[in-house]
Parts: C-alpha cells; sequence; structure tokens
C-alpha cells in the first residue's frame, strides 16, 4: 500500500540532498541525476562536491555544516530562490562505534548534533518553504535513518539513539504533513560500504554498495512507501527482533554478538 505519491519520473525535478558528499548520499545524488533531476548536493567538503558537479553538469554544489542552523537557513533561501523542490534528503551522518564501558561524552555529542540536530536544523529550514508552493507541487522529504535505530545493539551508545530519534522524527512528521501534501519518508539502511562503515572491525552481514543503496531507495520512492529499508535478507530479521519481549530480545542479542 502507498503511503505516499510514487516518484517515479525525474525529469526536470528538483531535489536537494544534504550529506551528499560521500556514501549512499553521493550515490544517491548520482542516481538522481542520471534520471534527470535537477540536483543541488550539500555538506561540509567543497572540494568533493565541486569534483561531483564536474562529473555531473548541471548539478549544483553549495556547501554547508548541517549543524549550524544559520547557514542551514541561508542555503534554504538560496535553493528555493531558484525555484521549488520536489525533495529534500537528510544523508548527513556521524558514526563512532561506542560501548558504555568506555564512554566519549564529546562524540556522543557530535552524534547527535550530526545525526539529529541537523536534520531538526534543515527541518525548520524547509518546511515553510515546502508548505508555501502550489499544493500540488509541495514536494517530499526523505530522512535517512539506519536500522540500528530499531532496538538498543551493543556498541552503538553513541549511534543508535540517534537513528531511533530518526525514525520517531520521521513518523510524526509523516501524521502531521500528509493531509498538507508533503510526502516524508523514513530511509533505513542496513550495512553500505562506505567511509563511515570501513571503520567497523568486524564481517558486516548482507554488505552493499552505495549504488545498490541508492536503486533501492529510488524503488522505494517509486512504490511510495514510507519506510525504505534494505538489504531485505538483512532488515526483515532485524525488524523481527522488534517483536521479541526484552527477555528473548537481550538473549538473542547476546547470542549474536
Amino acid at each position: 500500500m502507498a503511503l505516499n505519491p510514487r516518484m517515479i519520473d525525474w525529469r526536470g525535478r528538483r531535489v536537494w540532498l544534504v550529506g551528499a558528499s560521500t556514501g549512499i548520499g553521493r550515490a544517491l545524488a548520482a542516481s538522481l541525476h542520471a534520471q534527470g533531476a535537477q540536483v543541488i548536493v550539500s555538506a561540509r567538503q567543497a572540494q568533493a562536491l565541486n569534483a561531483f558537479v564536474r562529473e555531473h553538469p548541471g548539478a549544483q554544489a553549495l556547501a554547508l555544516d548541517a549543524t549550524d542552523a544559520l547557514a542551514v537557513s541561508e542555503a534554504a533561501s538560496t535553493v528555493f530562490a531558484q525555484g521549488a523542490l520536489d525533495c529534500v534528503v537528510y544523508c548527513a551522518g556521524h558514526y563512532r562505534a561506542m560501548s558504555a564501558l568506555k564512554i566519549d561524552l564529546p562524540d556522543m555529542l557530535r552524534h547527535n548534533q550530526v545525526n539529529y540536530v541537523g536534520a531538526l536544523n534543515l527541518l525548520d529550514a524547509v518546511l515553510p518553504h515546502l508548505l508555501a508552493q502550489p499544493p500540488a507541487r509541495r514536494g517530499h522529504i526523505s530522512l535517512v535513518g539506519s536500522v540500528a535505530g530499531y532496538r538498543g545493539l551493543p556498541k552503538s551508545l553513541a549511534y543508535g539513539p540517534t537513528k531511533a530519534a530518526l525514525i520517531n522524527l520521521a513518523e510524526a512528521l509523516y501524521l502531521d504533513l500528509r493531509s498538507q501534501g508533503v510526502g516524508v519518508s523514513l530511509i533505513s539502511p542496513g550495512f553500505v560500504e562506505t567511509p563511515l562503515t570501513a571503520q567497523n572491525q568486524f564481517k558486516m552481514p548482507a554488505l552493499i554498495s552505495p549504488q545498490q543503496a541508492a536503486q533501492a531507495i529510488l524503488e522505494g520512492w517509486a512504490r511510495g512507501e514510507f519506510e525504505i529499508h534494505f538489504p531485505k535478507r538483512f532488515t526483515l530479521w532485524l525488524k523481527a527482533l522488534q517483536l521479541l519481549p526484552y527477555w528473548a530480545f537481550f538473549a538473542a542479542t547476546r547470542r549474536l554478538a
């Protein structure tokens, strides 16, 4: 059942991706560009963004730090001054494995600033503009979460809670914005081969490429899904863990760890 308008034809559509210098964000921007979208890519790394634009003529680079609310607001004003937006994607992320046995508070707060507060900054900046667009073209918002937000997992003390917050945020946004004509989707990747996951010291099950992740996202948008999770051979197992009572969940997680 489609919970959002299906997004299939990207020709001439304007998409702003925040966190698009590497990984899933960059691959998704490249895929959208290949389908004819007018892509605006943002991240802190101006050099990487400029390289993307050189490789994808017609794309636009707009460097910013998502944790800087003023910078995000000014960037949004620039983007909307050029025309209506059809889709906004928040894919900025910070990750470092962490256990309660060795808490790094500054890094925990960094996770929160990048993974969650950055999304709030973007929403605050773009929602008034999207709601001011014609009712038939109020666009779509996608937040890139993670299956790590489904339940508490080992070594995910800093990362997991921020992604759990994004899940809750996306659900609340959907309920508030559906009647206003703004689509909302949650993107929940499993393990994707990116600079963030490269630091993992364990074998990552069902690891996929950023290009495969981008294809899964495009397919999810085309189906009008609210949650786009992938790869299914891995994410469905984690969804099953969500259904377990705590005693069974803790026992299963200890065995898996």
